[in-house]
């Protein structure tokens, strides 16, 4: 249950910003945002920030969305999973890979269901999520496999999300 009430789903100021947040969203609010919505100014910089996060980078969208889920599992945030699962499926992801990450451990090393490149991110989004520190041995694994820009942008990804799931747990962000 969400500890601080959501704006109205039906709100319309300030326009610009809810119009910006509505058109990235497919003309709906999410939850999300209607917790965002309680300073403009935040809910800004987040829809334009995670806009680019999600729509501009060269990393590819399955091992963006890989980070997303596992990042997801790791914290605890059922909101960022739910929304992400089908994201994954979309990007190429398997129904067997979603069930695989909820013990992201497990598959890390499930060389049947990952292959060795989501492996490594799943390696790197791991380490950074629970101790913060990557081993170098780790990150140039993936930096092998997807390249530099690719990884930094991996990275990113990883700790944009590990933001986005520690404010949807702390405010209790429920699913819609």
């Amino acid at each position: 249950m969400a500890r601080i009430p959501y704006v109205p789903a039906d709100l319309s100021e300030p326009r610009a910003l809810v119009d910006a947040i509505r058109a990235r969203r497919g003309g709906t609010l999410l939850n999300l945002d209607r917790m965002l919505l309680h300073s403009p100014e935040l809910a800004s910089g987040w829809n334009t920030f995670l806009g680019a996060v999600r729509t501009k980078l060269a990393l590819s969208p399955k091992l963006r969305e890989l980070a997303m889920c596992v990042v997801a599992v790791l914290n605890g945030a059922e909101y960022e999973f739910v929304h992400h699962a089908p994201e994954f499926r979309k990007a190429g992801g398997t129904q067997a890979q979603l069930d695989a990450l909820r013990n992201p451990e497990q598959a890390s090393a499930d060389e049947a269901r990952f292959d060795a490149t989501e492996r490594a991110a799943l390696a790197v989004a791991i380490a950074s999520t629970r101790s913060v520190q990557v081993p170098e041995a780790e990150l140039d694994t993936l930096v092998q496999r997807i390249g530099e820009r690719e990884a930094v942008e991996f990275v990113a990804v990883v700790a944009t999300y590990n933001m986005v799931s520690r404010f949807l747990v702390a405010l209790g962000v429920e699913p819609e």
